[in-house]
């Protein structure tokens, strides 16, 4: 079994899976629910039994490297490999998938290519995180966009084909500025191309160039992280998209733009980074509080969510701009953490659109006695995204936190400036999300009191609910169920950046 090429099987097999969705009976819709999630079951599990079977954690080295030649003229080869932190967002990536595979269940307008989208996204995501090929990296990254914009387009709200449109426009722009600065950092110093990322690593660039690089990576990971200001195409993707299509892209999508930040810019940009991390830090701290004044003002459920990831995001930007254990750590942290509540409040903001016909706030009220279930669940993952103790969200951003007030190449000021804005973005966002609780649930208005579908949830949704809280509170309560995973890889990416110091 040590000879099989387990992270090449598992980034090809859902894509291959999907295919024999065009063999399923063309009324099946059951049927073609059943096979797609044991597709994303079977690859779960094999994902599972890499990380415990065959992952190592006192290695610090890329580990189960497959490598396979693919354009020999373009020197460009098929590399793949893993570490803790990229072993982290695949398990993470897994879980999140197949149960937002059960939350499509309702889903009965053109089935088959619903879930070979999703299929499609399964296959894209993994090999981005398994990635050790730029070029590979980008032709993965490239990979989710056609998913996503049919996605949004065939299945999303009356704005929808706005929406794709933007979507499109921002992540296809962004991806131009990765193109540009993957090929010049291949070509760089070389007649023949390398496109390794360990090659990378080893290569020096001047300074103005590499900062140059740096700044062309980060456009395009500002747009899927995202970063302020190129964000507002999320709450208009977030807001016109199904649920189950929200779960992916806060679960999973927007956690390739923090990992690709990590990967390439930490790990090959090393001068680069250090010059700009401060101003990373800043704008940051700026996107928590602007984004939480922006989520206030939402009527709009799944926009007021939607704002609340990118508030989330920024403590992502800042644990990664502050070059210490505790914040790069409480970086990757946050993005495990945000990968389950995010994914948890759009499945159940989307459970609540099916019952209530309605995503506004000021239509909603009084829900709790009607569908105390809902309820209960939307005040759990509520405090668990506004960082309560014991829940996971606690864990990251206190990491984050202490991070920037460890980091010894700051004055005082410029520390006590960024704790005062984190503290007032967590503040803001026990306000708006206590305010989205009172809205919905409390008072004595009622939406529509005859309606059929208000009815509370059933054992799928407490099913689903209940797979994103037990993790949500293991690692608020255990952060070492997650940190021992990837602690040397964060020292090893730290290492270089001692001599800088």
């Amino acid at each position: 079994m040590s000879n099989v090429p387990w992270l090449t099987t598992i980034v090809l097999f859902p894509i291959f899976a999907s295919l024999l969705l065009s063999i399923l009976p063309r009324d099946g819709n059951r049927i073609i629910r059943w096979y797609t999630l044991g597709i994303c079951i079977l690859e779960f599990l094999m994902i599972t039994y890499i990380f415990y079977c065959h992952f190592q954690f006192d290695s610090q080295s890329i580990q189960l490297v497959e490598i396979f030649s693919w354009i020999n003229s373009i020197n460009f080869h098929w590399i793949v490999g893993i570490d803790g932190l990229s072993m982290s967002l695949i398990l993470l990536t897994g879980f999140v998938t197949t149960l937002a595979t059960l939350a499509a269940w309702p889903i009965t307008r053109n089935t088959r290519l619903f879930y070979f989208l999703m299929l499609v996204m399964y296959s894209g995501q993994i090999g981005l995180f398994v990635s050790r090929d730029i070029l590979l990296f980008f032709f993965m990254w490239e990979l989710e966009l056609i998913p996503v914009y049919l996605l949004l387009c065939l299945w999303g709200g009356k704005r929808r084909l706005y929406s794709a449109t933007k979507f499109v426009l921002y992540t296809a722009g962004g991806s131009i500025f990765l193109l540009v600065a993957a090929l010049t950092t291949s070509f760089y110093g070389n007649e023949v191309p390398s496109f390794a990322i360990q090659a990378l690593i080893d290569k020096s660039y001047p300074i103005s160039l590499e900062i140059a690089l740096y700044l062309g990576f980060l456009i395009a990971y500002a747009v899927k992280l995202p970063i302020f200001p190129l964000h507002s195409w999320l709450p208009d993707t977030h807001g016109e998209a199904h649920y189950s299509t929200c779960m992916l892209l806060a679960g999973v999508l927007l956690k390739m733009g923090g990992y690709g930040l990590i990967r390439i810019n930490l790990e090959v940009l090393i001068h680069a980074h250090f010059f700009v991390r401060s101003w990373l830090i800043l704008i940051g701290a700026i996107q928590i509080v602007y984004a939480s004044l922006a989520s206030m003002s939402q009527r709009n459920l799944k926009r007021r969510i939607a704002y609340s990831s990118i508030s989330h995001m920024g403590f992502v930007a800042i644990g990664i701009g502050s070059l210490t254990n505790a914040g790069i750590n409480g970086a990757i942290l946050q993005m495990i953490s945000h990968g389950l509540i995010g994914a948890a409040l759009f499945f159940l903001a989307g459970t609540c659109y099916d019952r209530t016909r309605t995503p506004f706030l000021n239509e909603l009220g009084g829900m709790a006695t009607r569908l105390p279930k809902l309820f209960t669940m939307f005040s759990i993952f509520s405090l668990a995204s506004l960082a309560l103790p014991g829940m996971s969200g606690f864990v990251s951003e206190l990491l984050v936190f202490l991070g920037v007030i460890i980091d010894k190449q700051y004055s005082y000021l410029f520390k006590i400036t960024i704790t005062l804005l984190e503290a007032t973005g967590t503040v803001l966002s026990s306000i708006y999300l206590l305010s989205m609780l009172r809205r919905m649930f409390y008072g004595y208005k009622l939406s529509n009191e005859s309606n059929p579908y208000l009815i509370d949830f059933g054992p799928r949704e407490i099913f689903t609910s209940t797979c994103f809280f037990l993790p949500i509170l293991g690692i608020g309560l255990y952060p070492n169920l997650i940190l021992p995973l990837r602690n040397g890889e964060v020292l090893s990416i730290l290492l270089p950046y001692s001599a800088i110091k």
